[in-house]
Order: structure tokens, then sequence, then C-alpha cells
């Protein structure tokens, strides 16, 4: 949410983005502060993981841009028209947004320590006893320092997204993507992981989540976003969305999953 005088963190401007003809994000403006913690939710197709694949150029904008700290995102400036980054210079900027996605993306054929330092060296040109050294902290705060030797087939659905996590945050992120990461999971292991969030949350982190657990995000964000049929409906504090939504369309959604 935009403060004046402070510029933000993350500027979304204007991104549009359709498939085959469909338009699936239609003119999205958000902003996130430093610090912040901005929760999107909405019904199913609203558009709301698209919105993160743009932030870090999985997905290509049609129209529009993403800034983080003031860099355009997948693109460059020169003479006032943006030009789209090589890959690799992209994936530069992608070990500054760690993501998380609803499935946990590890590779399979790595051990959970070389999972976690496989970015911070290969991209990021860090050296491997840095890297190990930070991916066994993150594996201390995400409760498996005991599993650094293991391979994700021997670990279960909520250990698999912890991983997912400290892997995330072993480039030193300047902003954390959550695409709703707990869906893929049995419900008994949906606290550990949100757990995990909250502690993320906790030292500061920007981070912009998409979730459906109504009650983490009234009790995480800073800020909550709906979205329905690729625009942004409304935008408050938890309070002001969950208790007293100004939208009808808000209303309408809160009333059938609260």
């Amino acid at each position: 949410m935009s403060r004046p005088g402070v510029k933000p963190l993350v500027e979304i401007d204007g991104v549009w983005k359709s498939f085959h003809d469909q338009p699936v994000l239609r003119g999205v403006d958000l902003s996130v502060q430093a610090g912040e913690v901005l929760c999107i939710i909405g019904p199913s197709g609203s558009g709301k993981s698209t919105l993160l694949r743009c932030i870090n150029h999985i997905e290509r904008v049609d129209r529009g841009y993403v800034r983080v700290a003031g860099e355009f995102i997948g693109y460059r400036e020169a003479h006032g028209k943006l030009y789209e980054l090589r890959e690799r210079a992209i994936c530069r900027q992608r070990a500054k947004l760690g993501m998380v996605f609803q499935q946990f993306n590890l590779f399979p054929h790595m051990t959970v320590l070389e999972n976690v330092i496989e970015a911070p060296v290969r991209v990021q040109g860090a050296s491997r006893q840095e890297a190990v050294d930070r991916a066994r902290a993150l594996l201390g705060k995400v409760g498996l320092a005991d599993r650094e030797r293991a391979y994700p087939r021997q670990l279960s659905g909520g250990q698999q997204q912890r991983v997912a996590i400290a892997r995330a945050l072993a480039t030193q992120p300047l902003l954390m993507l959550f695409d709703e990461p707990t869906s893929a999971l049995d419900p008994e292991l949906v606290g550990e992981v949100l757990d995990v969030i909250r502690e993320v949350a906790s030292l500061g982190m920007t981070m912009v989540v998409v979730t459906h657990e109504m009650g983490f995000a009234r009790e995480i964000a800073d800020v909550v976003v709906l979205m329905d049929d690729g625009v942004v409906v409304e935008t408050g504090t938890p309070t002001e969305v969950f208790d007293n939504p100004v939208q009808d369309r808000t209303r309408n959604f809160l009333s059938k999953v609260i």
C-alpha cells in the first residue's frame, strides 16, 4: 500500500496478461512497501498466481511493467523504451525474488542440502562453503537440520515445502513470493508450513502471498488484496477487508469462504 513520500519496493503498473487472447490480468496496479506483507485472496481463476509469475517474469507481461527496488523486472530501459533482458540476466534478477510454488519443485536427484545451495553457487557465484554454511543455518530455522542428506522422495509434503522455503531464502532475496504454498499439502501438514512463513514475516521480509487460508491472511498481512476476473477489486488492512469490506463482490466472496 502506497505511503506518501516513501517509494515502494515493488511497483506493479498497468499489468495486462492474456493467454490465447483471453485476458487474465486487466491493468493491475499494486505497490508493496519494504517490510510489508501483502496477501492476495480471491476465487480460482482470478489471476492471482499469474500476477505472481509476472512479478518474477516467469510470465512475460503484455502491457505495463513490474519494478523491484527501482529496477524493471525482465527488461532494461534504453531511450525511453523497454527491451527484454537475456535469460541469464533474468535469472540473476529472479535470484533476488524468492518464490515458493504450490508444488515443491525440488530437484529429485539432489539432496536437501544440494537443492538449497544450487542457486547461490550457480547463479550468484557464491563459494560452496559459504552456500553450505548459509543453507545449514536456514535448514535449522525451518526445522530440518537433521535432513540435509535426505532426498525429496524421503520427505513428507510439509518437509518438502519447508525445504523449498529454505531454498528460496538461500539467495538472500529482496522479496519473497508465495503461491498458495499449502494447497498441495494434507491438512495436518499445513500448520508446519504456515509456522515457517510466519517466522519469515517476523524477520521483516517483504512478502507477497497468494493464499486461500483466510485466517492466516488476516493474521499475517499488513495489506489484503481481493482479486477477481483479473482486476483488483478491493485493497485494505485485514480489518478493513475482512470486517468492513466496501465492495459487494468482496462481501459475496467472503460469505462463501469464511
